[in-house]
Formats: structure tokens, C-alpha cells, sequence
């Protein structure tokens, strides 16, 4: 593999990703080899930088940490006589054969082939943790996928806007806290004062927008120290001398390897450090002295504290969240899950989603887990946190996911579940490869399993739950393909009077909420049976309620494609193709019809799930009429011209592909 730039033409050559991987069209994500200044790997995004190995040191990128040895040290970097750079990669050891591709989530994987596995194995892989990305904690900030939260600001400097660096979105970065001298001297504002100085600090993948120049390292930092707009440098042999002015974008901390940098602070920042030892030595001394004392306070006051705090727990409702007894449910160490998930691996990533990334992982005694990462900056709160460690502990049913334990430790919060090696039905139903083995009879046991799951959490638990956010990627599938609901961050228990409630905060998501809910925040049993109708309808047809349908006159949703098809005594044009069987037509037939009463506008005419599973049983056998469905259509604006169609229309998630480019 030869990726490479002509530095006279611009001329490049490039990996482009798949579209998915499924549809071979070019897609989001682009790699190859920037030339600007010191030559980087870089990985980008729409254009834009997603990824960064670092500077080239003339033996490998300084900044790929997550690559093995072997991957690390295979790329060879070359300026030939045309003035073009090119990166080729072979393995050091000559052996195997191995291929290089750029996926369609936009990662650089090395596939080695296995002889005795008969198989490729993953070696290398661009992303290996959050602090990966590109620019993760913005402007002067540092990130350290080891500690939590992973971004902090360089020392001597402090969050640009607090508010959003509490909620966990580090993008906007960190300011300088103390004025340089040398600017100071330059405004006129102060001057005579000691000279700025460098701290350093090690193991770290240096930032972007370095500037190199062919200077000992002694001189690297004079040339720096005399330039006011040079606001770090580092020096390594392989490279020579870096310099950095403006903004320290995408730094990173290693655990090993990595460069040295030098932070140009002013000297305010050591003096008042200097102070702070001072102060602390002599508030240690005198709270030496005060040991015996204090102690006994301390004991006394704390008794007490825990006296009020047991009185003010007995009196607390039983709905409120803090009455979780979390010491009744296992809880793991972040170490722990770090461990097993090989440090939250990008390898090991399952999915992601509003809330939070999903890693699968395996203990010490070989149990395989799926950890659920909250993300900080979701909006999922503790609150939310909370509710789902509740709602779960309290239920135990073959159709719901099962809950191992939990991870509350500085500012991170996770959840243990039980794996599910099928993963979620989304990423099968949905998929034009994977949805053939979803013949009809697995896909109603799925419908089946999911219809149970819901009975259960409205009528047959301890608590009367309402899930609120039902959809093709909250159903998880085991290795039998027995279908698990999951996800209850923002299931809301109902006492024994309570059926229906309303909130100001709607959550959810759109395409599967009922239009009760999205438009009025009341929700109730009905709300989750409109979900599961959608949900119904996308697992016979295998096609996104997201995705528009073309008629002449509107854009239809999936619901509203149906009822057309409905209308028009053509529903069988609606089942998927893949799966279509005579044997099973009265089936297909009686699962849409149940579906369309499922996703009818008014809450009172939706049945409620014990009536679903009669159907779906044929228990009941005359089934009423659908009236008509809530979200069906969107009228075509003025200038927008209807697609022309055969008799069946189709989603416009589809592909067509008309031209095949080379790769």
C-alpha cells in the first residue's frame, strides 16, 4: 500500500472508506499523508482532521501509541526525486499476508492472515480511545484516556466556558490563566519582572501545527524563549526542533512513549506554586499539632450527621431515586472495567448512541460484559443514571436485559450488563447482508419476546413501568436470538392508581413516539404500544421508520407507507422480500394488521399488550378495522419534484450504484 503527495502538483493518493459496509460508494472518511511542515498521518472526517499519528520521527509516527510493535514499525516514509512523499507500510518480519483498509467508521485496520486460524486477525487499528479523536479537549487542554474525566487544561491554564467543560464538552478549551512577561513587557503594562519559563512534560503526543526548524535542542528552547508568540517546543533527534505558536490542538498523554514538551508559563505560575508548598507545609505542621482534638470532634460530628442522615432516608417517598440501595447490587472498579475492556478500546466498541458508548468486555474469570459508558456531555445526568440502576435491579424477566452491576466513580458512570452476542436488532433487520437470516419464524419469536417484555413492565411486575424509548436499536439479541429489551434511562414507574402522566421534558426518539407524547408530553401504556407498533411494522418490512417513502403527492413515513398500502388491498407488498413465504402469508398478514391498531392516533383506540399478544396468538381472531395512523405523511414543498415510481415505492435509504470508481 502506497499512499502519497506530490508536493509540485498537490496530486494525492488517498484511502477513501466504504459508505457502509454493504455499500461500496465513497464515503465519510479519508486517510493518507500530510506533508505540511513535519510529515503526519492523518485519518479525516468530510474534510476535516479526525484522527492524527503524529509527526514522523524517520523510524514511525510518534503519536500512534495504540498500534503493536510490528504495525508500529512497518510504515517506511520516503521523499523521492520528484518531490513527492510517500508512506508505505510492510511488515518488519516479512511474514503472512496482510491487507490495510480504511473502514467506513472511519478506522485504518491491518488484517494479518492466521494459518493455523485459517482467518484474518485484527493487528493494528487507528482509534484506540476517546482521547483519539481529533482536538478531544480543545485548545490547550490535555487528554488522558486513564483518568476522569479525560481532558484537563494544562497547567497555568483554566476552562474557557466552565459551564461546558462541567457538562463534559471540552471543545471550547482552555485560556491562559496568567499573562506571559513577555507580553506584559509588550503592552507596556509591566515591566522589569522575572523572564517567562518552560515546564515540562512528558510522554505525550505533541499538538498539530507544529513548526520545524534544524536546531540543537539547547537552541530549540533559546529560539523559542526570545519569540513571545512561541508558546511551547520540543525536541527529539529523529525529528529535530518543533516549535508551536497560537493554540495547542489535539495533545495527548501516553502511559509510555510518546515525545517531551516544554508549556512556556510565566513565571507567576512557579512562584505561586512555591507559595502554595510553603502554605501547605505549615498548615501540615499545625494540623499535626491538632490531630488529637480535632479527631474527637470530628467523631462526634459525624455520629451525628449519620443519625440525621438515617432519619432523613426513612422519610424520603419511595419513589425517590436516592432510596437505591446500591451495596445490594454489585458494583465494579473503573480499573476493573478499564481492564476488561482493554481500556475502553475502539476494538471493542459496540455501538453509540445519545447517551453514551457501548464496549463489550471480559472479567477475570472470563465472563463476557457489555459496558455501558455514560457520556458526560448527553444529557443523561445521575438522575437518569439512577433511574435505569432502579428500574433494572427491581426486574427480572427473560425478555429484559439483565443488569450485573454498576460504576459510580468520579465523574463516571457505568452500568454492567449481561452480553448479547447478536447485539442490537437494528444492526441485523436493517442490514441488506445480515437481514436474510432473519427468516420469519425467528422474526416473530422476536415480535413475540418483545411483546412479552412490554406485558410484563405494564401489568406483571412488581412496578408499572412505562419504557418511553422502544425502538429497533433497544432490542438486544442473544445468542439464541431471544429478544431483550433494554435501555431504561428514562422509564418512568407508575404507582397502582397512576395510567397516564405528562412531563414538559420530552425524550425519546422521533419515529417511534406517540404523537401524545411528542407534541403534549402525556404518555401512558399506549404510548410504548405505539412504539412497539412502529417497531412491529419495521421487523416484517426490514425498513427504518426514519427513512421517507416517495408517493406523488408526500413524503410518506413507514407507518404511513403501510396504511397506503392498506388502503390500496396491496399490505403483502410491505413484508420483506427475504423473507416472504406462502406458508406463513395469514401470519404476516395478522402481525401488520396488529401493528397498524398499535399506531393509531388516538391512545384510546390502541389495544393495550395483554389484547396485542391475544392477537398475535390468533386468541382473538376478528380483528377491528385501523383508523387512521398519527405521522403519516409530509407534503412536498413547492420546489420539490415527486420521485416517479413503479408500483412498489421504495425507501430512500437504498443505493443504487451507476459508476465504479477505482480504488
Amino acid at each position: 500500500m502506497k499512499l502519497s503527495e506530490n508536493l509540485r502538483t498537490n496530486q494525492k493518493v488517498q484511502l477513501t472508506s466504504w459508505k457502509s459496509p454493504s455499500d461500496p460508494s465513497t464515503g465519510r472518511f479519508s486517510a493518507g499523508v500530510n506533508t505540511q511542515n513535519i510529515p503526519q498521518g492523518f485519518i479525516w472526517k468530510d474534510g476535516h482532521p479526525y484522527w492524527r499519528t503524529g509527526p514522523w520521527n524517520g523510524q514511525f509516527f510518534t503519536g500512534a501509541h495504540g498500534w503493536v510493535l510490528d504495525y508500529h514499525r512497518g510504515y517506511t516514509l520516503v521523499y523521492d526525486k520528484e518531490e513527492i512523499v510517500y508512506s508505505t507500510f510492510a511488515y518488519v518480519n516479512g511474514l503472512g499476508l496482510s491487507k490495510q483498509f480504511l473502514d467506513s467508521q472511519g478506522n485504518i485496520k491491518q488484517l494479518l492472515w492466521d494459518d493455523g486460524k485459517e482467518d484474518s486477525e485484527v493487528v493494528g487499528f487507528a482509534l484506540a480511545n476517546e482521547c483519539d479523536f481529533y482536538g478531544t479537549c480543545g485548545a490547550f487542554g490535555s487528554c488522558y484516556a486513564l483518568s476522569s474525566p479525560i481532558c484537563s487544561c494544562l497547567k497555568g491554564f483554566e476552562p474557557k466556558i466552565v459551564e461546558e467543560w462541567n457538562r463534559g464538552n471540552w471543545m471550547s478549551g482552555c485560556v491562559r490563566r496568567t499573562p506571559l512577561q513577555c507580553e506584559r513587557v509588550n503592552n507596556r503594562s509591566e515591566g522589569g519582572g522575572k523572564a517567562d519559563w518552560f515546564l515540562k512534560l512528558e510522554m505525550i503526543k505533541v499538538p498539530d501545527f507544529a513548526e520545524w526548524s534544524y536546531r540543537t535542542k539547547d537552541d530549540c528552547r533559546k529560539q523559542c524563549l526570545e519569540n513571545c508568540s512561541c508558546v511551547a517546543y520540543a525536541y527529539d533527534t529523529g525529528i529535530g526542533c518543533m516549535s508551536w505558536s497560537g493554540n495547542l490542538i489535539d495533545l495527548q498523554k501516553f502511559s509510555t512513549g510518546g515525545l517531551d514538551i516544554y508549556i512556556r508559563l510565566s513565571y507567576l505560575e512557579f512562584e505561586n506554586e512555591r507559595n502554595l508548598k510553603v502554605i501547605f507545609t505549615i498548615t501540615v505542621i499545625i494540623g499535626a499539632m491538632a490531630i488529637p482534638s480535632t479527631a474527637y470532634f470530628f467523631w462526634r460530628w459525624m455520629t451525628k450527621k449519620r443519625a440525621r442522615k438515617n432519619r432523613s432516608r426513612e422519610s424520603l417517598p419511595s419513589k425517590n431515586l436516592n432510596n437505591v440501595k446500591l451495596h445490594e447490587l454489585p458494583t465494579f472498579s473503573l480499573e476493573e472495567l478499564a481492564i476488561a475492556t482493554n481500556n475502553f478500546h475502539v476494538a471493542n466498541m459496540l455501538g453509540r448512541g445519545g447517551f453514551g458508548t457501548v464496549y463489550k468486555g471480559k472479567l477475570h474469570d472470563g465472563q463476557e460484559i457489555a459496558v455501558k459508558k455514560l457520556s458526560r456531555s448527553s444529557g443523561q445526568g445521575l438522575e437518569e443514571f439512577m433511574n435505569e440502576v432502579f428500574v433494572i435491579s427491581k426486574l427480572q424477566h427473560r425478555n429484559l436485559v439483565r443488569l450485573l452491576g454498576c460504576c459510580i466513580e468520579g465523574e463516571e458512570n457505568m452500568l454492567v450488563y449481561e452480553y448479547m452476542s447478536n447485539k442490537s436488532l437494528d444492526a441485523i433487520v436493517f442490514d441488506p447482508l445480515n437481514q436474510k437470516h432473519l427468516d420469519w419464524k425467528k422474526r416473530f419469536n422476536i415480535i413475540e419476546g418483545i411483546s412479552r417484555g412490554l406485558l410484563y413492565l405494564h401489568r406483571d411486575s412488581r412496578l408499572k413501568i412505562i419504557h418511553r424509548d422502544l425502538k429497533a436499536s433497544n432490542i438486544l439479541l442473544d445468542e439464541e436470538l431471544n429478544a431483550k429489551i433494554s435501555d431504561f434511562g428514562i422509564a418512568r414507574i407508575f404507582t397502582g392508581s397512576e395510567n397516564q402522566a405528562n412531563t414538559k421534558r420530552v425524550i425519546g426518539t422521533y419515529g417511534y413516539m406517540s404523537p401524545e407524547y411528542a407534541m403534549h408530553g402525556f404518555f401512558s401504556e399506549k404510548s410504548d404500544v405505539f412504539s412497539f407498533g412502529v417497531l412491529l411494522l419495521e421487523i416484517v418490512s426490514g425498513r427504518k421508520t426514519t427513512c421517507f417513502y416517495d408517493d406523488q403527492q408526500y413524503y410518506l413515513s413507514l407507518v404511513g407507507f403501510a396504511w397506503k398500502l392498506w388502503n390500496n388491498d396491496n399490505i403483502m407488498a410491505l413484508v420483506d422480500p427475504t423473507i416472504w413465504d406462502p406458508c406463513f402469508q395469514m401470519e404476516m398478514l395478522r402481525c401488520i394488521h396488529v401493528g397498524l391498531l398499535c399506531v393509531q392516533e388516538l391512545a384510546r383506540d390502541r389495544p393495550t399488550m395483554s389484547t396485542i399478544i391475544s392477537m398475535l396468538n390468533s386468541e382473538i381472531l376478528d380483528l377491528p378495522t385501523p383508523k387512521q395512523p398519527a405521522f403519516t405523511e409530509r407534503q412536498f414543498a413547492s420546489n420539490e419534484e415527486p420521485a416517479q415510481l413503479g408500483e412498489i415505492k421504495s425507501s430512500s435509504c437504498n443505493v443504487t450504484i451507476t459508476t465504479v470508481y477505482a480504488r
